[in-house]
């Protein structure tokens, strides 16, 4: 017998027992259906995990799941005939009133359950505190003692079950308290009813705090009751952004809110950058005036003081990235066939700091080419004798592993190491693998990953995993399991990119295979192998579109043009099917509508995606992982986007062979790929990413430079160390 079933048997014999009562104890015929509807919301809440066995489910812990069992059941049992043996209670209604208030108990645990809303594990604590606040109410006592002490879930519950309770309006504040201590971002659109209690001051200055922005949008509802509270603040961060929203341009002002609260920045001599109607607007110095900002705020942030309106929309950085590609990484790119000074132009008048911020925020969406007239300029104007090391130490080494794994990426960390002294650049690259652990996300061990996968100086590979073995036997000595698996993976991985070390990374770090995919994978049910690809509506999804349709030939491709929103494949001779929308109006949002409605057909179909392609832009990226069915076992992107997106992509598809670019995707790359891809699937064999890449490559090494050059910044699945990692760390730490 096992302790789980030797502890439901003597659940089942202590149920028992507390009924025996019920025989004893007459209920009036008045009161038995308010039982039985306690009893029949019991029976729900026993029946919620699939099974009506008088024992609930609630996790894969066996002593929580007897706790609550425990609780709803028996216990609810037992307080159903301690109501009808209460002499306090007098009368029919008083015991009407509190069965009907634990029939509502055991119905709101089981919505918020199922919604949520509460953890399981509170069952238990809700009911003693149920008993709690009932005995209080009998006795005319405030139930305030008992919803303070308790976790919101719980008091969240109660509070409005006793609303008769003399504590009742003093408990509700304190719930809602407790609701915006947990969940900030929503106090303005909550707060309206609380705005004449003492606190609701107090809350407006947390949640400008939290969200300026969204205190900015309230502010403009200037007659709202929420808009009205907001400008009688005195709060002097909430005046500051009701000033500030009176501006033009005002969003442009929230970067400095922190210095313009504090005074050292004022909303006059902003303006004059910024632009009003006396001043034009100035994109370089406003730029400039960001970048010192950050320099001075990240210097902050170190220390642990982070400024207000540094992160999140609207933020400091939001508008660095934001500007980075308006005014200068957007430009650039969009001249690119013309000569270097007239392409250049848009950086003449920025320094080195400006042009290293401005590369930073531009990872997602700048040219190789961009890249490195860019990097060159940056190493010019540090002077005759360029000292990359002072470089770092003026921007405190803010996002200097972003900037490494850039300049390795963009085979640039060569020149940027041998200007600075040995020492320096040895003390650099320590730094960027060292302590992987300490951070709240992966990014920084996939910057590692994908900088050593650019990397072609081999001292410099070797001295990285010289690192990495110090810091995985230090995290060893420290007993830090994240440290050793992050460290323990990304050896493994390097070494497997020496062919002589003989290592098979899908056995060796336990991931599906990596350099193949075998056909069968790739197929549903019914034996159909379906693709999906996403068109936007911009001006190059349309450029390409044509080309992109037309390249499937009627030999072995049918074509159905009978959709509006999307056109359909099949293949001549196999269960082949690609589905892929046409790129309408992104700026009337017809895209979006179009890809919504082609889920929908899929949907109805049962058509699941295994192959996903991204013909688009970085920022386009997010609406297609918002697309996708999940698990699909090839990912084709016309761009990465960065770490967030490959995160995201891997979360939603786990077991995904990816293909990438470090820089914007080339359309004609792109069509290279998938008519080469289309052609592996149309033979029936297994794909060998290894084979189809040197064909590629062959393929690639006769056109002209611009196409030769972008190809080399192509990834495939078995080299983008960067995803290899993160799907490895994944499934090492569900196991551990």
């Amino acid at each position: 017998m096992t302790r789980c079933t030797f502890f439901i048997l003597l659940f089942c014999c202590l149920r028992a027992s507390a009924l025996c009562p019920v025989d004893t104890i007459k209920i009036p015929i008045q009161r038995q259906r308010f039982h039985d509807k306690i009893n029949d919301e019991q029976k729900l809440l026993d029946k919620a995990d699939g099974k009506l066995d008088d024992f609930i489910k609630v996790s894969a812990n066996d002593d929580i799941n007897l706790q609550v069992t425990d609780a709803m059941l028996r216990r609810v049992d037992a307080l159903q005939m301690d109501i009808e043996r209460n002499d306090k209670i007098k009368v029919n209604n008083e015991k009407v009133r509190y069965l009907t208030y634990l029939e509502s108990m055991v119905r709101n645990f089981r919505n918020g359950w199922k919604q949520n809303i509460i953890k399981p594990i509170y069952g238990p604590l809700l009911l003693d505190n149920f008993e709690k606040i009932m005995t209080a109410t009998i006795d005319t006592l405030s139930m305030v003692p008992i919803i303070e002490s308790a976790p919101y879930e719980v008091s969240n519950i109660l509070v409005d079950i006793f609303s008769n309770n003399i504590g009742y309006s003093e408990s509700k504040n304190l719930v809602y308290l407790k609701f915006c201590a947990l969940n900030p971002g929503k106090i303005l659109e909550t707060i309206a009813p609380y705005a004449k209690e003492p606190f609701a001051d107090s809350l407006v200055a947390v949640a400008c705090k939290n969200d300026p922005t969204q205190l900015y949008t309230y502010s403009l509802a200037a007659q709202s009751t929420t808009g009205k509270l907001i400008r009688s603040s005195n709060n002097a961060l909430v005046k500051t952004v009701v000033s500030i929203s009176q501006q033009p341009a005002s969003l442009l002002y929230f970067p400095f809110l922190d210095d313009i609260t504090s005074g050292v920045k004022v909303i006059d001599s902003l303006k004059k950058i910024i632009g009003d109607g006396d001043h034009p607007a100035d994109s370089v110095a406003y730029f400039k005036l960001l970048v010192q900002t950050e320099m001075v705020y990240y210097k902050r942030m170190v220390k642990g003081d982070t400024a207000v309106a540094f992160l999140g929309p609207n933020g400091l950085r939001d508008m660095l990235q934001r500007k980075a590609l308006e005014n200068f990484i957007n430009p650039i790119n969009e001249l690119h066939e013309k000569p270097e000074n007239i392409r250049m132009k848009a950086i003449d008048d920025l320094g080195p700091v400006d042009i290293y911020y401005m590369l930073i925020m531009g990872e997602a969406d700048i040219y190789t080419s961009s890249y490195k007239h860019s990097f060159n300029r940056m190493i010019q104007r540090m002077g005759k004798k360029p000292a990359t090391d002072s470089l770092l130490l003026t921007v405190n080494f803010d996002y200097f592993k972003k900037f490494i794994k850039m300049a390795a990426n963009f085979n640039k960390l060569d020149t940027f190491l041998t200007l600075m002294p040995p020492s320096s650049a040895e003390a650099l690259m320590k730094g960027f693998v060292g302590k992987l652990e300490a951070t709240n996300t992966l990014e920084d061990a996939v910057d590692v990953a994908d900088c050593y996968s650019s990397i072609n100086n081999k001292k410099l590979q070797a001295n990285i995993l010289s690192y990495v073995n110090e810091n995985e036997q230090r995290c060893i000595n420290s007993f830090s399991t994240r440290g050793k698996v992050i460290y323990g993976l990304l050896k493994t991985i390097f070494l497997s990119e020496d062919s002589t070390n003989k290592i098979d990374l899908s056995t060796a770090i336990g991931i599906p295979p990596i350099y193949s995919v075998d056909i069968k994978s790739l197929m549903d049910d019914s034996g159909r192998i379906v693709q999906q690809v996403f068109f936007y509506g911009d001006e190059d999804g349309k450029k390409f579109f044509p080309s992109f349709v037309n390249s499937f030939s009627p030999k072995d491709w049918k074509r159905n043009d009978t959709y509006k929103e999307w056109v359909e494949f099949k293949a001549s001779k196999s269960k082949n099917i690609v589905y892929v929308n046409r790129p309408l109006d992104s700026d009337k949002n017809q895209d979006d509508s179009a890809q919504m409605h082609l889920n929908n057909y899929m949907g109805r179909n049962d058509l699941v995606p295994s192959i996903v392609t991204h013909r688009g832009h970085s920022y386009w990226l997010p609406g297609t992982m918002a697309r996708m069915a999940g698990n699909a076992k090839i990912v084709v992107l016309g761009s990465c986007g960065g770490y967030k997106n490959l995160s995201r992509l891997i979360s939603i598809n786990p077991d995904a062979h990816i293909i990438s670019t470090k820089e914007i995707g080339t359309g004609n790359i792109n069509q290279v790929i998938t008519n080469k891809l289309n052609q592996q699937l149309l033979s029936g064999k297994t794909i060998i990413w290894k084979n189809m890449w040197d064909e590629l490559s062959q393929y690639f090494a006769k056109q002209p430079k611009e196409i030769k050059e972008a190809w080399d910044d192509y990834v495939p699945p078995y080299k983008n160390l960067g995803a290899i990692f993160i799907k490895a760390y994944n499934k090492k730490m569900e196991a551990e």
